[in-house]
Parts: C-alpha cells; sequence; structure tokens
C-alpha cells in the first residue's frame, strides 16, 4: 500500500497534468476559434470584393442602349442602396455635388460632368471652388500648364526641388485628381476638408471640434475640400447621337450646312428670320446661338444636339447645368452665387429629363447666359461608382471608386481606386442595421 505522503505527491501532479492539459485544449481552442474568424473574415472580404466586382458591371449595363443618349440613368431607376448579393450587400456611395448638413449619406451614381475640370477649368473658376487659396489655384494652373515657370514666375523649379524626395512640376494635363497632393500647396486641409472619408456626410468625428480628427469647426455642417468638387475625366463626344458631324457654326455665313438645317427643320421663310437675328458675329456656344437667334425652346430642341462651335471628336471639361450643384455652378462666368440657387430652383422645377439647356437663358439672362455658354452643356458621359460592400454578417468591409466612360460607345472603366483605407463610410446607422442583422439570423 504506498504511503500517505506518496499519494498526497501522486494527487498533485495529477492536478497539475490535468491544470497542464486543460490549458493546452483552451489554447488550442482559442487557436482554431481565430483561425475560423479569419477565415470568416477573409470570406467576408471576398464576398464584398465580389459584389463591388458585380456592382460596377451592373452600373455599367444601366448605360447600354439609355433612353436619352447623354443624359444619366435616374436614381429611382436602379437599385444603389443595400443591394443583396448573396450574403454580400453593396451600396452605389454618391458624393453630393453640394454639401449637406445632417449624417445621411446619399446613395447612386454621381455625374463627372457635374464637377470642376482641373485641365480646363480657368484660374479664376478655380478660385471660387469652396476652400481653395489664391497661392493654390496659381500652382494648379502651372502644374498642368506646358510652359515652366509661367505662374511662379520663374520659381516653380526651386519650389519642388525643396520637396523631400525633391521631384518637378508635371507641366502637363492632370490624370487622376489624386494628383493635387503633389502640387505645391497641397494640404489635407484643403483636399478633404472635414470630409477625411469622402462620403459627403458629416460624420461624428467630423463635428467634434479637435477631439477627433480631422480638424473641424463643429458647427453641424460638413465642409467639403476640393476632391469634392473637381474631376479630370468630363468630356463628350462632339458629333450628334446618331453619330453624324456636327455643324460648326463658330462663323455663321450664307450657303453653309446651317442654311439647309434651319429650312428642313423651318421653312424658308423661319430659316431667314432665324439667320437674320443671329447677325455675323462669330459665335462662342451653342447656347449663344440660342440667345441671339430668339428662337423658341421648342424650336432650338429640335437642332441643339446638331450645333457646335469647335473642331475636334471631343468637348473636354464642360459643366452639366441639369446636374452640377451650387458650389460648382458658381464658379462659371456669368452665373455667380445668387444665380447659381436661382438655376437650382429652375432645374427642380422642370419634369423632363433632356439635354436641352435653353432653359438656362431664361434664368440667367441673355448676358449672363452669353457669358456662361461657353463651360456649360446639358450632357453628362462619364459617371462616378463608389462602391462600398460587406460580406456575410457585415464584415470584410471594402470600397472602391471607378469612373465609367460612355462616350466612345460601350460603357468602359478608365479610372478605379481602392478608398478603403479611409475607413468606414457607410455612417453608424447602417453599422448597427448589419449588427442588428447578425444576431436575428
Amino acid at each position: 500500500m504506498m504511503p500517505r505522503s506518496n499519494r498526497g505527491s501522486v494527487l498533485i501532479l495529477v492536478l497539475w497534468a490535468s491544470v497542464g492539459l486543460v490549458s493546452m485544449a483552451l489554447l488550442f481552442g482559442h487557436a482554431m476559434l481565430m483561425t475560423y474568424r479569419g477565415a470568416d473574415n477573409d470570406l467576408a472580404g471576398r464576398q464584398a470584393e465580389q459584389a463591388i466586382e458585380g456592382a460596377v458591371r451592373y452600373a455599367e449595363s444601366l448605360f447600354v442602349n439609355p433612353t436619352v443618349p447623354g443624359v444619366l440613368p435616374e436614381v429611382s431607376s436602379y437599385e444603389g442602396e443595400a443591394v443583396a448579393v448573396g450574403e454580400a450587400t453593396f451600396w452605389f456611395f454618391g458624393t453630393p455635388a453640394d454639401t449637406t448638413a445632417g449624417t445621411q449619406g446619399e446613395y447612386g451614381l454621381v455625374d463627372e460632368a457635374a464637377k470642376l475640370n482641373l485641365n480646363t477649368a480657368t484660374l479664376e473658376m478655380l478660385k471660387l471652388l469652396p476652400g481653395m487659396t489664391d497661392d493654390f489655384a496659381a500652382a494648379i494652373i502651372d502644374w498642368r500648364d506646358a510652359d515652366d515657370d509661367v505662374t511662379f514666375g520663374g520659381a516653380e523649379s526651386s519650389t519642388y526641388a525643396q520637396k523631400n524626395p525633391s521631384y518637378k512640376a508635371k507641366n502637363a494635363p492632370f490624370e487622376s485628381i489624386e494628383e493635387l497632393a503633389l502640387v505645391s500647396g497641397a494640404t489635407r486641409e484643403i483636399l478633404y476638408g472635414e470630409d477625411a472619408n469622402l462620403n459627403g456626410a458629416l460624420d461624428p468625428n467630423e463635428d467634434d471640434g479637435e477631439k477627433n480628427a480631422p480638424a473641424d469647426n463643429s458647427d453641424g455642417k460638413l465642409d467639403a475640400g476640393l476632391l469634392a468638387y473637381v474631376t479630370v475625366f468630363s468630356r463628350e463626344p462632339n458629333k450628334q447621337a446618331d453619330g453624324t458631324a456636327r455643324i460648326n457654326i463658330g462663323q455663321p455665313g450664307p450657303n453653309d450646312p446651317l442654311d439647309t438645317l434651319l429650312t428642313d427643320k423651318f421653312g424658308v421663310g423661319r430659316a431667314q428670320d432665324i439667320k437674320a437675328d443671329l447677325g455675323a458675329a462669330p459665335l462662342r456656344s451653342v447656347l449663344e446661338f440660342y440667345v441671339r437667334s430668339r428662337m423658341k425652346a421648342d424650336e432650338f430642341a429640335k437642332i441643339v444636339d446638331a450645333l457646335t462651335v469647335k473642331t475636334g471628336d471631343y468637348l473636354t471639361g464642360l459643366i452639366n447645368v441639369n446636374t452640377a450643384g451650387a458650389a460648382v455652378l458658381a464658379c462659371v462666368p456669368g452665373i455667380g452665387t445668387d444665380k447659381a440657387a436661382k438655376l437650382l430652383s429652375a432645374r427642380q422645377s422642370r419634369t423632363t429629363a433632356d439635354t436641352n439647356i435653353a432653359w438656362v437663358a431664361d434664368t440667367l439672362g441673355a448676358q449672363g447666359a452669353v457669358q456662361a455658354g461657353p463651360y456649360l452643356t446639358g450632357q453628362s458621359w462619364q459617371a462616378g461608382a463608389d462602391v462600398a460592400a460587406v460580406g456575410r454578417h457585415g464584415r470584410g468591409y471594402r470600397r472602391t471608386k471607378f469612373v465609367i466612360d460612355t462616350s466612345t460607345g460601350a460603357p468602359r472603366i478608365i479610372y478605379r481606386r481602392n478608398l478603403a483605407p479611409l475607413g468606414w463610410a457607410l455612417g453608424s446607422t447602417v453599422r448597427q442595421n448589419l449588427a442588428l442583422e447578425k444576431t436575428t439570423k
């Protein structure tokens, strides 16, 4: 029979062995749980990525055989918010052209022609953008200008040589809005404003002063940066919807194709009256043609697609007056802040989606329409699809920004950027809804 002291030692050894085995079991169990969670998160991320790819294909399909060429699909005509794809969900995360107070984001495709094109905007137009400084506007022009030292008065080389690492100004057109970060004077405050995640909505950390990044004025209103108002992708084909050439009315005169067009549409007498009202002075825009011709809006609608004042296959950087917000419209000569608000009001009262911008002249008046005409259009051929998605159980958040171009015919992706590093952009309400769904499944 084993002595009591030995039996006690054996018991202690057994207990220690049991504790060791239990600890190992717990350790392996925890490792297996972490492996499972990692695999589950990886699966959710892959689901989100595939949902994004499906979403952009869906967006492209919206532009196949459009009802009105050059007009973006109405938001109500497609699904853009919390669209289920198997166990994943995606959102077309639309950044509004105008920032608004509140925390609710907007969902849908974004018109690139509703923004100011960095490659065509004048210095005066750039200066009027929210958050812009005169120096930074000048630096933007200098960055894209083909000639060195034009804006900086010979100081361009030294300006960029002082960077670490040093580099040279591009002296060529912008290829993306992200290039703005390279321009002399660029700061996060200028580019992003208070909208750190570029979602166009006022998130809690964007309205708490200095408590959390980014710095903000906690006034209950989102002050967006330049990235919300600019593009490099807006252009439209300089031809009619059926593919035929347009008539260049830049230099009206006798015995030109315009005479034939007017006569075919309105008869000899009316055509002569229109030509007489036009006069011989050169035309700077199609909208100026409308003003000077004294045509009725329904008459103008019959010929507007056949007219142009420029040569070349494409017209670059025109602003779509049917979709642009007040901040962008206010930058256009002949409009300004007061008339931009009037344009928005007049636009909201329109019930027909078309490319005829004759209504603009009624709001701006003849002089304002003539000034603004060279910068305006009623068409859109590029759409931004900012897609956010999550996989199963609301995990695996992904976000990618695409630009879809339809100006060459079939829709095609011309830009892609991963925006997930900017952080969660769907707001607290969506997060709470996803958490609720997870607990009820």
